[in-house]
């Protein structure tokens, strides 16, 4: 028994120490294919420069092959040259030139994620979803994301020529003049003589203390009058992770905002609601569509999971991930995806979007003008007379204006908050 005790010990002892042979020579090959490979981007780097038809410098090639090193990660990584690493700098503070869209790249072509409001691509009818196929009658294809973004770019006043592919639709050639952009990320109105419009087109800067004081002029203009809130992040692509986080705070009592998670548990990041809902008791519709991304949906989910508000619209974009920029001394700056988003309810969003509570197409409102021959009780011969106050009792026509009516989601949301706000009062 003891000779086989020790044999079975041994045979143990050997077992473990053949796997860690095993492993250290593991190790070791996995370090001689790193200097193997390197010596290969050495090697094929010299011969491009010898050999390529033109002359190229060795700042294009390490440049490109740092680019394609990261964009093949996920399409969200890459590199940026110092003039890109500058131009997303001006983007995230709201000033910046060019065309006014946000892109991606998807099946080798450029996909719209969303024009940015009042820019001249919102104006020259670009849409979320739309594909560019070429640009100045060049194909896209072949091209990186930043390459993309470097032929959109140019001097102010400069025009540039578009091909887009739009479902459902003929292909489409415009061109397009580029501007300097200024984002006016928030802009708010008294909808409805009631209900507080906030549009959000994107999260740079600051934009939680726009929408704090959008909030006070209507409960000051409104006092007991003020019935909801309508926050419009339709083709929003998103932008600073603070002010997503900072926004939601401000309806939020308590509890999550997000969750960003990366690859060691340990560097799981959790952001917290402080005390303090700034519209307590009103109600919130936060509408959405396809072009609402990243930021957009951060706010979205966390309201939706906090059943603070409820969201209307389309289902959004679906970028659950973040990415975290490093600048490189004097050469731009990486930018690599190092997280992804969850929101309160432990849900990942990535690649698939947030779903509304109610959905709603685009559609066109009109109205609709009768030719019936329809008499009320007030137009009859010797009707009575309604002896109630009038002043104090008479009925408020909603306004609706022409703007309104064309948007369709607009009118729904409008029409919920205003349910919501009449529920909650026969509720007390």
């Amino acid at each position: 028994m003891k000779k086989n005790k020790l044999l079975i010990v041994s045979l143990f002892v050997g077992l473990f120490l053949s796997a860690t042979d095993v492993y250290a020579a593991k190790k070791s090959d996995d370090d001689a294919n790193t200097y193997e490979l390197l010596n290969l981007f050495g090697e094929v780097l010299e011969r491009t420069k010898i050999s390529y038809v033109e002359d190229v410098t060795d700042k294009k090639l390490i440049e490109s092959a740092i680019n394609g090193m990261l964009s093949s990660l996920d399409p969200h990584s890459g590199y940026l040259d110092a003039e890109s690493f500058n131009y997303m700098s001006e983007q995230t503070k709201g000033k910046f030139g060019g065309l006014g869209i946000e892109i991606t790249m998807e099946n080798g072509l450029v996909k719209v994620v969303s024009p940015i409001d009042d820019t001249p691509a919102a104006k020259a009818g670009i849409k979320a979803g739309d594909y560019i196929t070429n640009i100045d009658d060049e194909t896209v294809v072949g091209l990186t994301l930043n390459e993309a973004v470097s032929k959109l770019r140019g001097k102010i006043g400069t025009k540039v020529k578009l091909s887009i592919r739009r479902v459902n639709s003929k292909p489409i050639d415009m061109t397009i003049v580029r501007k300097e952009i200024k984002i006016q990320s928030v802009k708010s109105e008294i909808k409805e003589d009631a209900v507080c419009y906030i549009r959000i087109s994107s999260f740079t800067e600051d934009i939680d203390k726009a929408i704090t004081d959008a909030i006070n002029r209507a409960k000051k203009q409104l006092k007991n009058n003020f019935l909801g809130i309508v926050i419009d992040v339709r083709n929003n692509p998103g932008g600073l992770l603070d002010q997503a986080v900072a926004v939601s705070d401000l309806f939020l009592e308590q509890g999550e905002i997000v969750s960003t998670r990366s690859r060691n548990e340990a560097d799981t990041v959790k952001f917290m609601a402080n005390e303090g809902d700034i519209a307590k008791d009103l109600p919130i519709v936060v509408m959405i569509n396809e072009g609402s991304a990243s930021a957009s949906e951060i706010l979205a989910g966390a309201l939706q999971d906090h059943h603070r508000a409820i969201i209307l619209g389309e289902k959004s974009f679906g970028k659950g991930s973040v990415q975290t920029v490093i600048p490189l001394r004097d050469y731009g700056a990486m930018r690599i995806t190092t997280a992804r988003y969850y929101t309160p309810s432990g849900r990942s969003i990535q690649a698939k979007g947030i779903e509304p509570d109610i959905e709603v197409k685009p559609a066109k409102v009109e109205e609709l003008e009768s030719f019936a021959l329809n008499i009320s009780e007030a137009e009859l011969k010797n009707a009575l007379k309604n002896d109630s106050d009038e002043g104090k009792f008479a009925e408020k026509k909603s306004k609706k204006s022409k703007e309104d009516l064309a948007d369709y989601q607009l009118t729904r949301a409008l029409d919920l908050v205003k349910a919501l706000a009449l529920y909650s009062k026969s509720e007390k």
